[in-house]
């Protein structure tokens, strides 16, 4: 068994506490506006406020409860800052100027305020008005002579009603082209989930974590990347659930929490412990886990029926045979070799797994980010069916989802291969024929482009430069286009690696007031709980001249394709009417506009947490996959006889997406940098480093491409013999376009194969 230890000698202290207090203060002096912003950050995750622009954790039902984390203080301020980029920003600094800013400075100065040009023939954008930027738009989009050599990226941030708006413009236009961030983070999820499960989302509540006898947390770090969930665990962790983390990082926050919003804790400072068990596996070894987990669980069913749930099994469930045989014709030695954990770790796994009644499974992008992703989720999916712990109260699946409305997004069509019954419906509610060819998803539109064949690229928020894979190529082919758009809040890289020409729109935040025609707006989004509830911004806009996401979508819309089949205006000025589209064209979202008004919202109706299965065989389906003959780092030794590592990407805590917020990675004990590469001691040993030694990290692949990043610096650290960790952007030049997940097209950015070199 593996118990948690320290992360790091230099962070010992709980997770959150008064930790997460000072850097919570210190984000919102930065911001300037700190009183606004603190009365703002009362309202998040509020019935009646707006949803926090972080992450996708569900809201409390606590009322009167303040609803906020660290993370969620560092967007909140991030976007509500008082400095400004005005279009005198734009006169005083040339592109080839910005592009020598590193990230963190270019979000840091502050928030657009006026549509911007870049005409392809000076080095400076210019102010545009908001007509003539529709006007490029639109006859670059009209100019194309197939409306599939347009690319529509959509960023999680969108809500449901820009996101639908921005689908429909697409598909009026004539494309199924519409790549966005799902593609790069929980696409093997929902893949793997529709085949085992027939839906592609969690099939857990927030009621369900007040239930579980036993939380699995696989692949993830919630510290960091959704600090709210660390309030459940804490919670379920106090009543005494067991909770056990099977993550390759030693993360703080899974270790233990304190509650800032615990007086007693906070004044005592004494936190929750969180993981009762935590285990360490190589990169890429979860499968081996979870097979191993199996085996061992069929191997006492042989001595003991009730290990197993076999009533559920039968009724319930499809391929369950030839799942056994898979199983058992899987050796040991390929699974503890794969792993990284001994037979005596796995066997304590499935000792905890087989003691609990009631289980839930979550996991994020440390599962999906690998060559295996699907099979590892369908196996995750099969280990819950084993005792019957999908559809029932206190179990289930839960992929805790990155952005804060990605789920929505592909509920309401952001979708590049969109189900034929949507696409029916749209038919038949806006009298148009919807264009059937599938799209193309996030790494195919790169290659698209690179070839010449994508000629508009526009970004629905998001900073596609920054977060997509292999950066040089990246940029290369946004390069391709005759016109790059892009919707934001703030200036970020995407703006500075343009098409021949280029706009930037600048839009409301998630925290402002959008008034409309009609008068003041909300929004809605949806949670990874599937609830779907509304946001209504409380501060003035940054400046007179921004318009929302919707206004944005909608206007674009009417100069490409016009109205004859969709009246736009309308829409745009009261976005009720939206909502109310939406309700006869998608399943559940009846009485949307009545619904989102009570409370927190409503939830999807998901018909695998009541035991009805929308897959082939019209049951739950157990997956028969083989673990993968060669791990990453086993392919890679074909190609090299220097030492391999198998490097993941990851945030630092001052971070959220492609979005910098400080230089500090508190809970892993790094302060003031960012290009660091965390590797185990023996490894450096092997290679005769030590800490604070330069190196230059290079990918080793195949394909005689040179992919090489320079001036890390090496930092000891407690992760598996063989792995390494780095944070992204600054590592994505190493993550081949060609690298992804089977089935799904996600880039592999958990499992690269690179060899390290002092300088």
């Amino acid at each position: 068994m593996s118990k948690p230890t320290k992360t790091s000698p230099a962070y010992s202290p709980p997770a959150g506490g008064w930790g997460a207090l000072k850097s919570s203060a210190k984000h919102l002096i930065q911001s300037e506006n700190a009183a606004k912003n603190v009365k703002a950050l009362l309202r998040a995750n509020q019935p009646g406020g707006f949803d926090c622009p972080g992450c996708a954790w569900g809201d409390s039902d606590t009322a009167g409860k303040v609803d906020f984390c660290e993370n969620g203080v560092k967007a909140i301020a991030w976007e509500a800052t008082s400095k400004r980029v005005s279009p005198e920003f734009f006169k005083q600094h040339s592109i080839t100027e910005l592009q020598q800013w590193d990230d963190h400075s270019l979000e840091k100065s502050g928030r657009l305020t006026q549509p911007m040009f870049f005409d392809g023939k000076s080095d400076r954008y210019q102010a545009i008005s908001w007509d003539d930027a529709f006007k490029v738009i639109a006859d670059q989009l009209q100019q194309l002579p197939s409306p599939d050599q347009a690319l529509l990226y959509t960023s999680g941030r969108a809500s449901n009603e820009a996101a639908y708006m921005y689908q429909l413009f697409g598909r009026v236009l004539g494309t199924n082209n519409f790549p966005d961030c799902s593609n790069m983070c929980h696409e093997a999820s929902g893949i793997a989930m529709t085949s085992s499960l027939g839906t592609s989302k969690g099939t857990v509540t927030m009621a369900d974590f007040d239930q579980a006898d036993a939380i699995f947390v696989f692949g993830q770090n919630p510290g960091t990347n959704h600090p709210r969930m660390l309030g459940t665990l804490r919670k379920a962790s106090k009543r005494g659930a067991t909770i056990v983390s099977i993550n390759n990082l030693q993360e703080r926050g899974l270790q233990q929490f304190l509650d800032p919003q615990s007086p007693k804790e906070m004044i005592l400072f004494t936190g929750t412990n969180i993981s009762q068990y935590y285990f360490t596996p190589r990169l890429g070894g979860d499968m081996a886990i979870l097979r191993g987990v199996a085996k061992s669980l069929l191997e006492r069913f042989k001595q003991d029926e009730t290990v197993l749930d076999g009533v559920f099994i039968a009724e319930h469930c499809h391929n369950f045979a030839t799942y056994q045989q898979s199983v058992e014709a899987t050796s040991w030695e390929r699974i503890i070799s794969q792993s990284g954990l001994s037979r005596q770790d796995i066997e304590q796994i499935t000792d905890i797994y087989a003691s609990k009644k009631k289980v839930i499974f979550t996991w994020a992008m440390g599962i999906t980010q690998h060559k295996h992703s699907v099979t590892t989720i369908q196996e995750l999916i099969n280990v819950l069916l084993l005792r019957g712990n999908i559809g029932k109260p206190g179990a289930g699946a839960c992929p805790v989802r990155g952005h804060s409305n990605v789920q929505g997004n592909r509920t309401v069509g952001i979708n590049e291969q969109p189900p034929m019954e949507f696409l029916d419906a749209l038919d038949q509610h806006y009298a148009f024929k919807t264009p059937r060819e599938h799209g193309l998803n996030t790494v195919d539109s790169i290659h698209t482009m690179l070839a010449g064949k994508a000629k508009v690229f526009i970004a629905l928020g998001g900073n596609f430069a920054a977060a997509t894979p292999d950066t040089t190529r990246t940029y290369q082919a946004l390069k391709q286009c005759n016109l790059t758009v892009q919707i934001s809040t703030k200036l970020n890289r995407s703006h500075l690696i343009t098409g021949k020409q280029a706009l930037i729109l600048p839009c409301l935040g998630r925290t402002e007031i959008d008034r409309q025609e009609s008068g003041e707006q909300c929004i809605t989004v949806e949670d990874s709980m599937s609830m779907v509830h509304s946001s209504t911004g409380q501060n003035e806009p940054a400046s007179e001249n921004l318009r929302s996401e919707t206004a944005i979508v909608a206007s674009m819309a009417l100069a490409a394709v016009g109205d004859s089949v969709v009246d736009w205006t309308s829409l745009m000025n009261d976005y009720g009417l939206i909502r109310a589209d939406i309700s006869k064209v998608l399943p559940g979202f009846h009485d949307y506009n009545q619904r989102i008004k009570v409370g927190r919202g409503f939830h999807l109706d998901n018909k695998a947490a009541q035991r009805q299965w929308k897959t082939r065989a019209e049951k739950a389906t157990f997956s028969d996959t083989q673990l993968p003959e060669k791990l990453v780092h086993e392919v890679a030794e074909a190609f090299t006889d220097k030492p391999i590592l198998t490097l993941q990407t990851l945030r630092s805590h001052d971070q959220y997406n492609t979005s910098i917020y400080g230089m500090d990675d508190r809970y892993r004990g790094i302060y003031g940098e960012r290009r660091v590469i965390l590797v185990n001691a023996d490894d450096m040993a092997k290679q005769q480093l030590k800490n604070g030694d330069k190196v230059k990290i290079t990918t080793v692949s195949s394909d005689n491409i040179v992919r090489t990043i320079t001036d890390f610096k090496v930092v000891q650290y407690i992760i598996p013999a063989g792995c390494a960790a780095a944070y992204y952007p600054e590592t994505n030049p190493l993550v081949p376009l060609e690298s992804t997940a089977d089935y799904c097209g996600t880039p592999t950015s958990k499992s690269i194969a690179v060899s390290i070199e002092k300088i």
